[in-house]
C-alpha cells in the first residue's frame, strides 16, 4: 500500500503559479469535473480569493493512474509569501518530496530561496518546475541557469509546463510518482501521527490534520495526545478532498486525514503535537518541529468595549486555525481593554486583523505594530518588553537592544543605486553582494527590525518598480541607540502612540507624526496641543485651533459693546476649558504612525 502514496508539497515565490498548478492537478487526477471546477479550488477563504494569495497552507488527496496502476498523491499547496514561511515549514514537515516552482520570466526569487533551504533541511526531494513557458518572455535558459548558481540544484531535468493552458502536466504527475520516494513507515509498529494543521467546525469541534508516519488511525479508538497527556476517542475520520472531505474507516501509515475527537476547547489540540494509540503507545513524539516565533507585536482593541470577551473567544477560534498568532491581554489608558498579539509580519498583521472582523463581526483598532526589545537595566538584570509605553526610565537603563534581521533582496542591476539608498537609509549594514547574472544582483544586509516592520517592503516595490524581491531571517539582537517618542494630545501623554525610535531620527519623526496627528485632531471648543516628546522635554508641537459657537447669533443689531461683552465672556470660559477639555481621538489617529516617513 505505501509504495503506491506520494507525499509532496508545492514551494515558490508569491505569484509564480502555485494555486494554479494545483487546480491543473486536481482536474488532470479527475478529482472534480469541469463543471464544478474554480479557480484557486484550494484557497478557500474570501481574503485569499480578494487578494490571490494563500494564507494557509491546504491539503488534498488525489488519485491517479499510471500503467493501470493507481497511486495516491497526497498534494499540500503552500503560501509563499515571506509572513507565511511558517506555514511552509509545517508542510514540508510532512512531505517527502516537493515541486520547486519557478516562474520561466522572471527566475528565482527571494523567498524561492528561503523554502528551498527549509526543503533542503528536510531532506526532500527536489523537481524544479519552470511555469509560465507559454509566455512570451519566458527564457527557460537563463532561469535553469539560475537556479543551478543561486541554489545548486541540478537542472538537467527540469520539468517545462504551462499550468494555466495544461502544457506538460502529464510529465509532471509522471515525475512525481518516478522520482518522490514513498513513505517509509512500519505499519505494524504503535501509532505516531504529526498533527500538522487544525481549524474549528463549528458542529464537529476541533479538527486535526494528521499525516501518520506509523501504525495506524482508527474509528473508535482510543488515542493518547502526547503534549497534553489526554486521552480521547477518535469520533470521525476522513481524507481531505477538494470539494467535500471523503470519510473513511482508518488512516493507514504513510496517508494524510483529518481526525475529529470532538473536542470542544481550543487548548486541547496543538499543531506539531504527536498522537499515539492509548493501549500501546509510541515512546517518543516526533521531533523536529519548530513553533512560530512572533517577529511583530500590535495592540488590538474592540472599539465598542464591552465586546472584549467576544474578541478573547475569537482569537482562541483563530489560533486554532492559525497557530503561529499569540496574544496576551493588555489595557491602554487611551483605548480600554484589548490584546497584546504577535505576528510573523505585515501582511499577516493586516490578514489576521480582517479576518477577525469578517469571520467573528467585529470592530477593532490595531495600534502601530513594535517588535521585541531587550533592555539591560543599570543593575544588571535583563528585560523583554513589547510595548513602548513599558520602557522604563532614562536612569534605571543601561542599554537598549533591537533585534536585527538578515534581509535577502534580489534586484535588476538598474534599481540598484534606489535599493542602497533605501536599505542605507533604514540603517542596513551590507554583508555580501553578488552578481547572479549581468542584470541581476542578489544583496544581503543586516537590518534593525524595527526599520522593516513600517512600510519597507511596500518602498522596495516602489523604487523598483515592482522588481526586487524580498526575504528576511532573525539573526539576534544589537545594541542601539534608540529613545521612547511619547505623544501628548492636551497634556496628556497618549500611551497608544508611543514608539521607539533610533536617537539621530528621533526629531524629524516627532516633526512628522504631530503635523499629521494635526490633520486627524478634531476641532474643539478650546484649543488643543499636540506635542511630541523625549522623557520631559518636548521637541516639536502643533495646536489644533479652537472652533468658536457663534455666542452673538442672538444679538440683531444693537451696539457693539453688547457683542464684545458676549464674545469677552466666550474667552474667559475658554481659558477655563482648557484645563478641563478630553479630547476624543478617532481611529485613523493610531494609524498615522504607520505614514510617518
Amino acid at each position: 500500500m505505501q509504495e503506491l502514496i506520494r507525499n509532496f508539497s508545492i514551494i515558490a515565490h508569491i505569484d509564480h503559479g502555485k494555486s494554479t498548478l494545483a487546480d491543473r492537478l486536481i482536474q488532470e487526477c479527475g478529482a472534480v469535473t469541469n463543471r464544478e471546477m474554480s479557480t484557486q479550488m484550494m484557497d478557500t477563504m474570501d481574503i485569499e480569493q480578494e487578494r490571490g494569495i494563500t494564507i494557509k497552507a491546504q491539503s488534498v488527496r488525489l488519485d491517479y493512474v499510471k500503467n493501470g496502476q493507481t497511486y495516491i498523491l497526497n498534494l499540500i499547496d503552500t503560501p509563499g509569501h515571506v509572513d507565511f514561511s511558517y506555514e511552509v515549514s509545517r508542510s514540508l514537515a510532512s512531505s517527502e518530496g516537493a515541486l520547486l516552482i519557478v516562474d520561466a520570466s522572471q527566475g528565482v526569487e527571494a523567498q524561492t530561496i528561503a523554502n528551498v533551504y527549509i526543503a533542503l533541511d528536510n531532506d526532500l526531494e527536489m523537481i524544479p518546475v519552470l511555469n509560465k513557458i507559454d509566455l512570451p518572455a519566458a527564457d527557460p535558459d537563463r532561469v535553469k541557469d539560475e537556479i543551478e548558481h543561486t541554489i545548486g540544484l541540478d537542472c538537467t531535468d527540469a520539468l517545462e509546463v504551462s499550468a494555466k493552458s495544461g502544457i506538460g502536466i502529464t510529465e509532471l504527475l509522471d515525475a512525481i510518482i518516478d522520482r518522490i520516494p514513498a513513505p517509509s513507515g512500519d505499519e505494524n509498529a504503535p501509532t505516531k501521527a504529526l498533527i500538522y494543521d487544525s481549524w474549528f467546525d463549528s458542529y464537529l469541534g476541533a479538527l486535526a490534520l494528521v499525516r501518520v508516519y506509523d501504525g495506524e488511525i482508527k474509528k473508535g479508538q482510543e488515542v493518547l495526545v502526547m503534549g497534553t497527556q489526554k486521552k480521547h476517542e477518535v469520533l470521525t475520520l476522513n481524507y481531505p478532498h477538494p470539494i467535500k472531505p471523503v470519510a473513511t474507516k482508518s488512516i493507514k501509515a504513510g496517508e494524510i486525514g483529518i481526525v475529529s475527537l470532538g473536542l470542544k476547547t481550543v487548548g486541547d489540540i496543538q499543531v506539531g503535537d504527536t498522537i499515539t494509540c492509548l493501549k500501546n503507545p509510541t515512546a517518543e513524539p516526533i521531533g523536529g518541529f519548530e513553533e512560530a516565533k512572533a517577529f511583530v507585536f500590535a495592540g488590538i482593541y474592540p472599539i465598542e468595549t464591552d465586546k472584549f470577551e467576544d474578541l478573547r473567544d475569537a482569537l482562541d477560534k483563530l489560533r486554532l486555525n492559525d497557530s503561529s498568532i499569540s496574544y496576551e491581554p493588555e489595557t491602554s489608558a487611551a483605548l480600554g481593554f484589548g490584546f497584546r498579539v504577535g505576528f510573523l509580519g505585515m501582511l499577516h498583521m493586516e490578514v489576521i486583523k480582517e479576518r477577525l472582523e469578517r469571520e467573528f463581526n467585529l470592530d477593532l483598532i490595531a495600534t502601530a505594530p513594535t517588535v521585541t526589545y531587550k533592555v539591560i537595566l543599570n543593575d544588571g538584570s535583563e528585560i523583554e518588553l513589547q510595548n513602548p509605553s513599558e520602557l522604563p526610565p532614562t536612569n534605571k537603563m543601561d542599554k537598549i537592544l533591537e533585534p536585527y534581521v538578515k534581509a535577502t533582496i534580489l534586484t535588476p542591476n538598474e534599481y540598484l543605486g534606489n535599493v542602497i539608498t533605501l536599505v542605507n537609509d533604514k540603517r542596513g549594514i551590507q554583508e555580501k553582494m553578488d552578481y547572479l547574472s549581468p542584470e541581476r544582483v542578489l544583496l544581503e544586509y543586516a537590518i534593525p527590525m524595527n526599520e522593516i516592520v513600517m512600510d519597507f517592503y511596500d518602498k522596495l516595490k516602489s523604487v523598483t518598480k515592482g522588481y526586487a524581491s524580498f526575504d528576511y531571517d532573525p539573526v539576534g539582537y544589537r545594541e542601539g541607540d534608540l529613545v521612547k517618542l511619547d505623544i501628548r494630545v492636551a497634556g496628556e501623554v497618549v500611551d497608544a502612540l508611543s514608539i521607539i525610535v533610533p536617537n539621530s531620527k528621533a526629531l524629524s519623526k516627532g516633526r512628522e507624526f504631530v503635523k499629521q496627528m494635526k490633520e486627524l485632531v478634531p476641532r474643539q471648543l478650546f484649543e488643543v496641543a499636540i506635542q511630541a516628546s523625549i522623557g520631559n522635554k518636548v521637541i516639536s508641537r502643533e495646536t489644533v485651533k479652537s472652533m468658536g459657537k457663534n455666542v452673538t447669533a442672538k444679538c440683531y443689531g444693537g451696539d457693539i459693546t453688547r457683542k464684545r461683552k458676549l464674545l469677552e465672556k466666550q474667552k474667559a470660559g475658554k481659558k477655563r476649558m482648557k484645563s478641563i477639555g478630553k479630547v476624543q481621538l478617532p481611529q485613523e489617529a493610531f494609524m498615522t504612525v504607520l505614514k510617518i516617513d
